[in-house]
C-alpha cells in the first residue's frame, strides 16, 4: 500500500511538472506573438524606409531636425535644414518621413 501510494504520488508529481513545462511553453510563444514578433516587424519596416531614402526627401532625425535630404550615402545622410546649410547625420539617426508635415 506504502509503494502505490510513492508511485502515485511520483506520478501526480510529473504530471505537474508537464503542465508547467506547457504553460512555459505557452508564456513564451505569448510573449513572442505580441511583444518580439511586432518589434522585429517595426525594426525592418524602418530598415527599409531608411534604405529607401533619396535626393529632395524630408526628413525628421532623433533629435528633432526636420530637413531634406541632399545627399545620400551608405552610413550617413547630407541633410539641407536651411538654405545653404548641411549637416551630416547618421542613416539610423532618420526616424520619419516629414513630407507629409505642413511648414508653418
Amino acid at each position: 500500500m506504502i509503494l502505490n501510494f510513492a508511485l502515485l504520488q511520483q506520478a501526480s508529481q510529473q504530471g505537474g511538472g508537464m503542465r508547467m513545462l506547457i504553460m512555459m511553453a505557452l508564456i513564451i510563444a505569448v510573449m513572442y506573438f505580441f511583444m518580439i514578433r511586432p518589434q522585429q516587424k517595426k525594426q525592418k519596416e524602418m530598415q527599409n524606409f531608411r534604405n529607401s531614402l533619396k535626393k529632395g526627401d524630408k526628413i525628421v532625425t532623433i533629435g528633432g531636425i526636420y530637413g531634406t535630404v541632399a545627399e545620400v550615402k551608405e552610413q550617413y545622410l547630407l541633410v539641407e535644414v536651411d538654405n545653404n546649410v548641411k549637416i551630416r547625420v547618421d542613416k539610423s539617426s532618420v526616424v520619419k518621413d516629414a513630407s507629409d508635415i505642413q511648414a508653418k
